[in-house]
């Protein structure tokens, strides 16, 4: 007598993810995200959040190309910004508008930040470049250096669907040392804001504001990254 018949259930197989979906998923950075609450983090518009949590291995660089709409600077500004030339020239040092920026971003191997270099045509003269270098650090969790052992630290905040940065302090390190700057000594407060736009593009506003001295240099481009 033969066995009864064994009957097979076909099931589908689940799908794997895809090679580089893993590679992204392990790539993700989080560290900004970190600098926000959850109920911040969820108010950002999805484009900002994903901008803000790639990580950049094997030496990667993001490339966002795009215009200086805006710079404007008081006397007190542009002395300022001439001022800090001999430290990398941070600050914008000329008031040019309508001129091609580009901003390059790549993971800083020495200090387990990121690099942010920013290049700024100028009508006359030569491109400015200024360098700096975020990390992760300090009693606000993110700080900017830029260059001779001078940096600030940096507050991150979501508000009205942008992402901002706000100066927290200046400093400089010196033989090992961290000696934080004198208000007097202080540029002011120093406000970042980054807001999603249309089709990708996204805008940049700095603005410089001395207790003192008042509105000093603000600055407004809008970017996209290159090739998309």
């Amino acid at each position: 007598m033969r066995p009864p018949p064994i009957a097979f259930e076909l099931r589908p197989q689940p799908q794997l993810p895809r090679a580089d979906a893993a590679r992204d998923e392990t790539l993700g950075d989080l560290r900004f995200r970190a600098l926000l609450s959850d109920q911040d983090w969820a108010a950002l518009p999805p484009a900002i959040r994903r901008r803000f949590s790639r990580r950049l291995a094997d030496g990667a660089t993001i490339v966002y190309a795009g215009t200086v709409i805006e710079t404007r600077m008081s006397r007190a500004g542009w002395w300022m910004a001439q001022a800090a030339r001999p430290i990398g020239a941070p600050l914008p040092i000329s008031s040019d508008g309508d001129v091609p920026s580009v901003v390059a971003v790549t993971e800083d191997m020495a200090g387990g930040g990121q690099v942010w270099t920013r290049l700024y045509a100028r009508r006359a003269g030569f491109p400015q470049i200024i360098h700096s270098a975020k990390r992760f650090a300090g009693p606000t969790g993110l700080e900017e250096h830029v260059g001779f052992g001078i940096g600030m630290a940096l507050t991150v905040h979501a508000v009205e669907a942008a992402l901002i940065f706000r100066s927290a302090g200046y400093f400089v390190q010196l033989l090992g040392r961290r000696i934080a700057l004198p208000r007097w000594l202080s540029p002011g407060a120093l406000t970042v804001t980054h807001g999603e736009l249309s089709d990708g593009w996204f805008n940049f506003t700095l603005e410089l504001v001395h207790p003192r001295f008042g509105a000093l240099i603000r600055q407004t481009a809008v970017f996209r990254e290159a090739g998309t």
